[in-house]
């Protein structure tokens, strides 16, 4: 028998490799696996469409072959429970596949959202506490002390001697005068020597029998870094000029960067907690003392000011901080951070229905704290959804091509809206010219005037903005006419080029 060639056996192999492959792509195309389908009907249901698996996103009235690959469409096939034409497919699993994957379900619930926010910072000086040291008198200088800004020094610290040549006349005077013993005498020559720049202490020390002292000791008040000196031996000064500038860290600022989207939850007087890398697992407690009204162009942040005590001047101006704002707990309905699915172009979460049927379904979320993640809109309270696995589920419904449920499907979430009708404007006043493009929510009156309204507001899920206390110019005073502080109010406001302006208020409920 003649023995084949290597060049054939290779030949061979490779075409039963062929072969095996090619079965497997067709029955992968015919056949989903049993545990994992997108699937929403028996196989004798009615086609919804027909598709292209190699282009699942393009739907299909007929059957046929496919104008992007040489194979036939593939149908999507009904509810066998009765689901007509135009259903929402959505992916199926089976109960044993549900544990082995590690799907895990949680419920959209209310519950009470920490309005925290942390964010970075560093630490400044207090400029609130800069001493100017300056002399009395115009003289010379006889000596400096070596100090060089950036020298931390106490108070009371030397800076320059100074030589004052106007005194030594003047204290002679003062002495001859002492030595006659006319109160009267005494007291004016001491109210000259006032004048000319002497200190109470200075002056005592002369009716105590010193000799005159010409050169003065010029002293920083307080205690702290020498941010500025300008006095050097030789040189001339003059009444008043300023020698040096001392900054004291009895208590240091600590400005923190707020993002825009966070803007809304900082406000004055709120506690904060300050670490530092310099001290790690110590906190510093303070409050903010101010939220400067710029915002950085750059970084899209708003800077906030918090003011920390400095005992043992520990805390030194260039530290980084990392600071958390506290807030008292707002009801809103949450889900687990884990659960939500953010693709770039929207955001997701997968749908837990009856009989291990998924679907995927577009979210607007809003605030995250502690694990949780706020949903302003796409769901509804007691709604199922996959906390765990969800990615998976998500790349089989992208596959087959599965429509998201879209936002204006579902109410908005509670708490926001009074239901879906109180989603639509509320009529404008008579003859107030109100647009069409109003948008509407609800809270409490803070202050009004005749021509605005300050109101802490809940969220605006169509400008994207969180809850926050905000002022709304008034274009009538007859809106805000009996209106009074601490009332429950809808509202609809607009946003021309002066701002967002207020054009319908109806209350809701008695003042709180």
């Amino acid at each position: 028998m003649t023995r084949p060639s290597t060049r054939t056996m290779l030949l061979l192999g490779g075409a039963a490799t062929a072969l095996s492959l090619s079965g497997y792509a067709l029955g992968r195309w015919q056949k989903p696996p049993e545990a994992l389908t997108s699937e929403t009907a028996a196989p004798s249901g009615k086609a919804l469409y027909w598709y292209d698996p190699m282009r699942p996103a393009q739907h299909f009235d007929h059957p046929g072959k496919s104008p992007f690959m040489d194979m036939q469409l593939v149908p999507k096939m009904a509810d066998a429970g009765g689901s007509e034409a135009g259903a929402t497919p959505s992916v199926r699993v089976s109960s044993a596949a549900i544990e082995s994957l590690g799907i895990r379900t949680a419920v959209a619930m209310r519950g009470a959202m920490e309005s925290a926010v942390t964010t970075t910072g560093t630490v400044d000086f207090n400029e609130r506490n800069i001493a100017i040291v300056q002399p009395r008198a115009a003289g010379f200088v006889e000596r400096v002390y070596q100090r060089a800004p950036g020298d931390v020094v106490r108070a009371g610290a030397p800076i320059a001697d100074l030589l004052v040549p106007e005194w030594g006349g003047a204290q002679d005077e003062f002495l001859a005068v002492h030595r006659t013993g006319d109160a009267g005498l005494i007291a004016a020559a001491r109210e000259r020597l006032q004048l000319l720049g002497m200190s109470d202490g200075l002056i005592h020390a002369l009716e105590k029998g010193e000799r005159p002292r010409p050169i003065i000791t010029i002293s920083t008040p307080v205690g702290g870094v020498i941010q500025k000196l300008d006095v050097r031996p030789g040189m001339t000064v003059a009444m008043g000029q300023s020698l040096a500038e001392v900054n004291s860290l009895s208590s240091v600022w600590v400005t923190a960067a707020v993002p825009e989207a966070q803007a809304g939850l900082v406000r004055e007087g709120q506690p904060v907690s300050v670490v530092l890398e310099a001290y790690p697992g110590e906190t510093f407690k303070g409050r903010v003392q101010a939220v400067l009204p710029q915002l950085a162009g750059d970084s899209r942040t708003l800077q906030a000011r918090i003011e920390l005590p400095n005992p043992g001047e520990r805390l030194r101006p260039g530290m980084f901080a990392t600071v958390a704002f506290a807030g008292g707990g707002q009801s809103a309905l949450l889900v687990p951070s884990e659960a939500i699915i953010a693709t770039g172009r929207r955001t997701l979460v997968m749908l837990a229905k009856a009989g291990g049927r998924f679907q995927p379904a577009e979210v607007r979320v809003g605030r995250e704290a502690g694990g949780q993640t706020e949903i302003l809109a796409g769901l509804q309270e007691g709604e199922r959804i996959v906390a765990s696995g969800q990615f998976l589920l998500d790349s089989e419904a992208s596959l087959s091509g599965l429509a998201v449920r879209p936002l204006d499907q579902t109410a908005m979430a509670d708490g926001m809206m009074d239901g879906m009708a109180a989603m639509q404007p509320p009529k404008p006043t008579p003859d107030m010219g109100a647009p069409a493009n109003l948008y509407t929510t609800q809270g409490r009156v803070e202050h009004v005037s005749p021509t605005d309204i300050t109101l802490s507001h809940q969220p605006v899920p169509a400008l994207g903005w969180p809850a926050m206390t905000m002022t709304f110019h008034v274009v009538d005073p007859r809106l805000v006419k009996g209106v009074k502080t601490g009332e429950q109010v809808r509202f609809g406001f607009d946003q021309p080029a002066e701002g967002p302006t207020l054009r319908t208020l109806s209350p809701v409920g008695g003042a709180q």
